[in-house]
């Protein structure tokens, strides 16, 4: 049922924006050149449909990946940074200084070295979502969760590996959030490198389109880009409701 909610929303508001688009183009007699009309959206669907499939699944493979990878460096980077040591302080001070670097400014270094293949864009797609998982991990693990630890703190058993495990259990849901949200900026992230320097994938298929000023082809890459985000974000959200029940079976148990 969440599945399908979050594709209804979806639908929902790519009609609102294309209906919007198309209001646009009725009031002030805009050209079909400008603004496509609905009949030729159709027809860029039907023509294009299984193609921009492939292009999007292509696009996901490579976000999925960088996903998954900027969460693992988050939850070490944010293991040494949380520490009260020098090396933490230090770790801690340089995740925020690189936060001031714009991706893009990054992403052609990664290119120059790497080439464009698959590993620079999973590259720029793991920093796009790297740094909100790495200040929210940073935070949960520094902040200690008084109530819990303070038992464990008298009685002398209280390890940093204990205390990190209270604070991610008590913040299970927060952590689970962040990694759902951090989920869309992952996708952003492939096709922002796709469309910096990338030969395939959505990003690609748009920046082509941009080149022709074919704005219906951009318009059917945005519905397919919206549609394969909410069936990820919803995928996500559903293992995190997976977790957060094996996390705290009491509230399942009978009273």
């Amino acid at each position: 049922m969440k599945l399908l909610s979050r594709i209804l929303e979806f639908l929902l508001i790519y009609g609102c924006g294309i209906g919007g688009l198309l209001g646009i183009k009725a009031a002030f007699r805009l050209s079909d050149y400008l603004i496509p009309s609905a009949g030729e959206l159709l027809a860029t669907a039907a023509e294009n449909g299984w193609r921009y499939t492939e292009a999007v699944a292509d696009t996901a493979a490579v976000a999925v990946a960088g996903h998954g990878f900027s969460i693992l460096l988050a939850v070490i980077v944010a293991f040494v940074g949380s520490s009260r040591s020098f090396l933490g302080a230090l770790t801690k001070t340089a995740a925020y200084n690189l936060q001031a670097f714009p991706v893009v400014a990054i992403a052609p270094i990664l290119f120059i070295f790497l080439g464009d293949g698959v590993l620079s864009r999973i590259l720029v797609a793991s920093l796009v979502c790297y740094f909100p998982l790495l200040l929210t991990f940073i935070g949960i693990f520094a902040q200690p969760v008084e109530d819990v630890e303070h038992f464990f703190s008298m009685t002398g058993r209280l390890t940093r590996r204990l205390a990190l495990g209270i604070r991610v259990f008590e913040n299970a849901g927060k952590i689970l959030a962040v990694i759902a949200g951090s989920g869309t900026m992952a996708m952003v992230g492939s096709i922002v490198a796709e469309f910096l320097v990338a030969t395939n994938g959505i990003g690609y298929v748009i920046r082509k389109a941009l080149y022709q000023s074919n704005l219906a082809h951009i318009l059917v890459s945005l519905f397919f880009i919206g549609l394969f985000s909410s069936l990820y974000i919803s995928l996500i959200e559903l293992l995190g409701q997976v977790v957060q029940k094996r996390l705290d079976p009491v509230e399942d148990a009978p009273v």
